[in-house]
C-alpha cells in the first residue's frame, strides 16, 4: 500500500513538473512580441504568400531630396553710398525688376551740395584753363616769367583733379555730370537695379533715413539658381560631376526638370549627409529659392538581395519583413531598404540571405494582426 501511494505521488510530481514546463514555454512564447501566428484559413483569406529573396540586378535609381538654392554671386544686396531719406518705393518681395529700373528715390541736402561743388569746380577749372592759355602765350613771347606760367598750369591741373573727383562721386550716385547744369540741380537721387531678377527682401520704408552700411533691398538673379540635394554618406561615392538628374516638385510630380551635377561637397553635416549642387538645363521662372524638390539619379547597376515591394512593411519609421517559421508562425525582423526598381526592393538585414523564407505578398496583413494582438493584451 505504501509503495502504491509513493508511486502515485511520483506520477503526480512528474505531471506537475511537465505542466509547469509547458506553462513556462507557453508564457515565453506569448511574451515574444516579434511572433505572429495565423491559422491556415487566415493565411488563405489574407492572400499571404511565402517565398525566397533573390539576388538580382538593381538599376539603382537613387531618390534624393533637396531645395532650390541661389549661389552667392546671384544674390545682390543693394545699398547706397550716401545716407538719405527714402522718398518713394513700390517694391514688394517677389516683384520682378529689370536692370537699370528705379528701385527707390532718396532725398538729402548733401546731394544738392555735391552738385553745387561740382559745378563750382567746373567753373574754376574753365577759368584756370583760360588763364593757363593766356600765360602760355605771354611766356612764349617772354612777356611773363616761367614761374607765373608754371603757377597757372598747376592751378589748372588742381582744378581739373577736383572737378574730375567730384564728377566720379556724382556718377556713384547715378547723376550724370555731363548733363548737370545749374538749371537741373536736384535734391533727389535714384536707386537703380544692378541686375535682372526679382526682389527677395525689402528692408526700408518710406521716410526712413538710411546710412551707407544699410542693405536697402536684396535681389536674386533666378537664371543662375541651382538645386541643392542632400545625399547620405553611403551614397555619395555613387555620384559624379556631370551626372544627369531628373527633378520635380512635390505638388507637380508630372512636370520633370533636367539638371546636371556640378559640385559635390566634401564635407558631411551633423546628419552624415553631403550637399550636391545641380545646374538646371533650362531656366523656369516658376522655380523659386527655397522650394522643396525631389530628384532621381541613375547610378551604376549592382547585384543585390531583393524582394517584392509587398514584402516590406513600415512601422514607427522603421522597415521590417516577416520570416516564415514553420507553417503558421511568422517573425518580424528589421531591415534596411535600398534601391527600388521594377517592383523589387533591395534589402539588408541580419540573418537574411537567399535561403531565408519570407512573406512576399500582403505582409501588412501580418503587421495589422500583430498590432491588434498587442492592443488586446
Amino acid at each position: 500500500m505504501k509503495k502504491y501511494i509513493a508511486l502515485c505521488l511520483l506520477v503526480i510530481l512528474f505531471a506537475a513538473c511537465g505542466e509547469q514546463k509547458v506553462k513556462e514555454e507557453t508564457e515565453e512564447k506569448e511574451q515574444d512580441t516579434t511572433l505572429v501566428k495565423l491559422t491556415s484559413m487566415q493565411i488563405k483569406n489574407a492572400g499571404i504568400e511565402v517565398g525566397l529573396p533573390v539576388m538580382g540586378k538593381v538599376n539603382a535609381l537613387l531618390k534624393l531630396q533637396g531645395a532650390i538654392d541661389v549661389p552667392p554671386q546671384s544674390t545682390v544686396s543693394v545699398s547706397f553710398p550716401l545716407g538719405g531719406y527714402l522718398k518713394s518705393t513700390d517694391l514688394l518681395p517677389g516683384v520682378h525688376v529689370r536692370k537699370g529700373q528705379v528701385l527707390g528715390i532718396l532725398e538729402d541736402m548733401q546731394f544738392i551740395q555735391m552738385q553745387q561743388d561740382y559745378l563750382s569746380a567746373k567753373e574754376r577749372f574753365q577759368f584756370a584753363e583760360i588763364e593757363y592759355r593766356r600765360q602760355q602765350e605771354l611766356n612764349a613771347s617772354k612777356a611773363t616769367s616761367d614761374k607765373v606760367f608754371q603757377q597757372a598750369k598747376a592751378e589748372m591741373e588742381t582744378q581739373r583733379i577736383l572737378m574730375r573727383s567730384l564728377a566720379q562721386k556724382l556718377e556713384l550716385i547715378d547723376i550724370n555730370p555731363k548733363r548737370l547744369t545749374s538749371a537741373n540741380i536736384s535734391k533727389s537721387v535714384h536707386i537703380l537695379s544692378p541686375i535682372d531678377g526679382f526682389v527677395s527682401k525689402v528692408n526700408v520704408n518710406i521716410g526712413k533715413y538710411t546710412s551707407p552700411t544699410d542693405v536697402l533691398f536684396e535681389l536674386v538673379n533666378p537664371k543662375d539658381i541651382h538645386l541643392a540635394l542632400d545625399v547620405f554618406e553611403r551614397d555619395v561615392n555613387q555620384l559624379a560631376i556631370g551626372q544627369k538628374v531628373i527633378t520635380y516638385t512635390t505638388n507637380n510630380a508630372d512636370k520633370k526638370y533636367e539638371a546636371e551635377i556640378i559640385l559635390i561637397s566634401k564635407n558631411l553635416n551633423e546628419d552624415r549627409m553631403a550637399s550636391v549642387h545641380c545646374h538646371f538645363e533650362k531656366f523656369d521662372a516658376t522655380l523659386l529659392p527655397g522650394m522643396f524638390m525631389n530628384a532621381e539619379v541613375e547610378v551604376a547597376n549592382r547585384t543585390a538581395l531583393t524582394v517584392p515591394e509587398d514584402a516590406i512593411v513600415r512601422w514607427q519609421n522603421k522597415f521590417y519583413v516577416f520570416t516564415a517559421i514553420g507553417a503558421d508562425n511568422f517573425r518580424i525582423i528589421p531591415v534596411t531598404p535600398g534601391y527600388q526598381n521594377n517592383g523589387l526592393q533591395q534589402i539588408e538585414g541580419g540573418g537574411i540571405n537567399a535561403n531565408t523564407k519570407l512573406v512576399t505578398k500582403n505582409a501588412y496583413a501580418l503587421l495589422m494582426k500583430m498590432k491588434n494582438s498587442a492592443e488586446d493584451e
